[in-house]
């Protein structure tokens, strides 16, 4: 146990993380509920839609691993302090925009300093809580604010833009953001990795323009057109960086990810489980938050209630979750959570368009579950893979494979959505996405698999 600081100092010190995490996880699902009168005031189209939301995760996953590297050279607490302001700055940018381009170009403000958030969090967490149980348990903790931010952000979005409009999605950080750096200045203690590595700019820069050409791809197919210039030029940079970053990093002193990492199946198990896990997150959000405002006429505020059952079992099941990996390792929530993903999905492939709403309920329960479960054991077994002195690089490859797999579904959402959309969205939608669920159920069984791979083979924590 670490004996640096007391029990409350430590508790003080993981709230004050679980923060800043709350308000980055809000910040990637608060939007989907503001969409539809996103849509009307700033004339956005599907694809400015999915550029809206997806802007925010895309930037996150190609900058966290830069950002926890950030705080381990320079200190821990100065990043963290610098990451929550460019935040809060941004979020005032987001609510000034005027056209669709404008939100965009503020949400990828605002990731820049979210990206400096979440693994710079997770490493002070992983240096103030050194005992085994009692890491686990923390970490469950910062799993259940994970789940409980990006479960809660449709509810709270629902309520300001039914009440004040939904430019009050942004306004709501920057009070938010003023008593986080005053905590992180009065609690959180500076520290930095004994081990202090080279900044790997051509592998920052390839990771970079490798996804955003992956997933501007699947946006802009549909509305460009498979064939188009813009779409076939975008297929053939992603796959070109992202050779060229395999080669760059193999033979890079101190890559940005050394592929070497990935031997360890404990940690290319986490990766990819957190990848197909918030793909369904992505997806499930931005389908039901449209789904119910277009199709079932909902209000943002009856849309966001109808969210409230995933962020309450969200909330119920996390710290549970981080119970059991710390006793029993990750394998039974994984495939617990695969099951309640998949289980989801069916349900709502077979409800009619205009089933009664307890039907939809009852699904989100389910979906819920899934995300309560599922985030202790990928970043503890992330964590626990590489050695102490690389936390902040093991969180970020956590929380980028979050990040690429929030993107991934969302643009793939609207990309089946577009691909079979008949009519407008009010009477389409539902039809347009029934494939969707389908792919949802089989990343909830790759879940599962990858639970049921775990509990086969067992590794050395510190294995690479």
């Amino acid at each position: 146990m670490n004996t640096q600081f007391s029990p409350k100092r430590r508790q003080d010190i993981l709230a004050v993380c679980c923060l800043s995490l709350f308000l980055v996880s809000v910040d990637s699902s608060i939007v989907n509920v503001a969409l539809p009168k996103i849509s009307i005031e700033l004339h956005a189209e599907m694809a400015d839609l999915q550029w809206i939301v997806d802007g925010y995760p895309l930037v996150l996953a190609s900058l966290l691993i830069f950002g926890g590297s950030l705080g381990d050279r320079f200190g821990r607490k100065p990043v963290f302090i610098i990451g929550m302001t460019l935040f809060g700055v941004g979020s005032l940018l987001c609510s000034f925009a005027r056209n669709p381009a404008q939100l965009v170009a503020a949400r990828v403000f605002q990731a820049f300093g979210g990206a400096m958030l979440n693994p710079v969090a997770m490493a002070i967490i992983v240096n103030t809580f050194s005992d085994s149980i009692e890491r686990a348990k923390a970490i469950g903790v910062w799993g259940a604010v994970n789940g409980l931010g990006a479960a809660a952000g449709p509810l709270l979005s629902g309520i300001l833009v039914s009440t004040i409009g939904w430019r009050s999605i942004f306004w709501i950080n920057v009070p938010a953001v003023l008593l986080g750096v005053f905590l992180t200045w009065r609690f959180v203690p500076n520290s930095k990795a004994a081990i202090v590595r080279r900044f790997d700019l051509p592998g920052q820069i390839l990771t970079l323009v490798f996804m955003a050409c992956a997933i501007g791809s699947i946006i802009e197919g549909p509305r460009r057109g498979g064939d188009s210039r813009l779409t076939i030029a975008l297929i053939t940079i992603s796959v070109v960086s992202f050779f060229a970053w395999i080669i760059c990093e193999w033979r890079a002193e101190q890559p940005l990810i050394d592929p070497r990492f990935f031997r360890n199946h404990n940690l290319s198990a986490a990766i990819a489980a957190a990848i197909l896990a918030f793909a369904s997150i992505g997806s499930f959000l931005f389908v039901n938050t449209l789904y119910l405002q277009t199709v079932r006429g909902l209000s943002p505020f009856a849309a966001g209630v109808m969210m409230l059952p995933v962020a309450l079992i969200s909330m119920l099941l996390s710290p549970l979750s981080g119970k059991v990996v710390g006793n029993y390792g990750p394998a039974i929530p994984l495939i617990a959570a695969g099951l309640a993903f998949a289980a989801s999905a069916v349900m709502i492939f077979l409800l009619p368009v205009h089933a009664p709403l307890i039907g939809f309920v009852c699904a989100y329960f389910l979906f819920g579950s899934g995300v309560g479960l599922v985030n202790a054991p990928i970043t503890n077994s992330a964590v626990s893979s590489l050695p102490a002195s690389q936390a902040g690089v093991a969180a970020g490859m956590a929380s980028t494979a979050r990040q690429i797999g929030m993107s991934l579904g969302v643009a793939i959402a609207g990309a089946v959505i577009a691909n079979r959309m008949a009519g407008d969205l009010a009477t389409g939608l539902h039809t347009a996405a029934l494939p969707l669920w389908i792919l949802v159920a089989g990343w909830g069984g790759g879940i599962s698999t990858l639970g049921l791979l775990s509990r086969k083979r067992v590794q050395s924590p510190n294995a690479v």
